[in-house]
């Protein structure tokens, strides 16, 4: 019986959010922005958000190099210059993924739209063309967020790392604990400058894809 009220429960669920997203587009249809523009919009704002992310794991690089390079400065004030950084960093990651899944959810609703209505073309050359036109930007979209979702799935356990490292940092503040931690401290940089790169191919991808979407 729970599983039934559960099961119901999820439909009548989906079934909401289908209305409220058909409510959305037809409100935007109304002022001459669709589907397809909205796409874009999405992706622009995914991009932009992996923009902000890259700043911020740049911004711990920084700060985990400084602190690598410790000659007796003041050790609190790097760590909580790098706790703020951990923060904003885990901040705009979960940014990424939200957008990521408003990207996911347009381009899905795009593309079954596109398909019914090529459908009902019946000269066959626009159909034809049509159909070709689908294909190839659902290619596009594909490879661009294979490249997105691969990016956002090297966020987290780089964080995860930086995390630790703040951890551990915080309960001895000396520079025995530096040095200690070095070695953690040279991994954990390389996976953030690997993040960085990727992000970078992400970004530019994210760029390639809304310059060649059909107007």
């Amino acid at each position: 019986m729970k599983r039934f009220f559960l099961f119901g429960f999820v439909i009548m669920s989906l079934v909401s959010l289908t209305a409220c997203r058909s409510t959305m587009y037809s409100a935007y249809e109304k002022v001459g922005v669709y589907k397809r523009d909205l796409l874009k919009k999405r992706v622009a704002a995914a991009r932009d958000e992996q923009q902000e992310a890259q700043q911020e794991f740049k911004d711990a690089l920084t700060r985990l190099k400084e602190i690598t390079g410790y000659d007796g400065g003041e050790l609190e004030k790097a760590y909580r210059r790098l706790q703020s950084d951990y923060d904003d960093a885990a901040a705009r990651v979960s940014a990424v993924h939200k957008r990521i899944k408003d990207v996911e959810t347009v381009a899905r609703d795009l593309f079954a739209e596109w398909e019914a209505e090529n459908q009902q073309i019946e000269t066959d050359s626009l159909r034809r063309m049509s159909r070709q036109q689908l294909t190839d930007t659902k290619q596009r979209y594909e490879d661009m967020l294979r490249l997105l979702k691969r990016t956002e799935a090297s966020m987290d356990p780089v964080l995860r790392k930086l995390h630790d490292y703040v951890l551990a940092l915080k309960h001895s503040l000396n520079a025995q604990a530096v040095a200690a931690l070095s070695g953690e401290s040279a991994r954990i940089q390389a996976d953030i400058a690997r993040v960085i790169e990727d992000m970078n191919a992400s970004i530019a991808r994210a760029d390639e894809f809304i310059r060649q979407m059909p107007k």
